[in-house]
């Protein structure tokens, strides 16, 4: 998710496109906080670590 999210803000920032720079932001973050519950050992979707 978080792959996809830069992937996302890169895409809106060449084509100039803000909606695909606010979805890229969105995925980002929510990625980051799923990626960090994950690592500190905290189940996430019924999984005790998050890729």
């Amino acid at each position: 998710m978080v792959v996809l999210g830069i992937l996302l803000l890169i895409v809106g920032l060449v084509t100039g496109l803000s909606v695909l720079w606010t979805i890229g932001i969105i995925l980002a973050v929510i990625g980051a906080v799923l990626w960090l519950l994950g690592t500190v050992g905290h189940a996430v979707g019924g999984r005790r670590h998050y890729w």
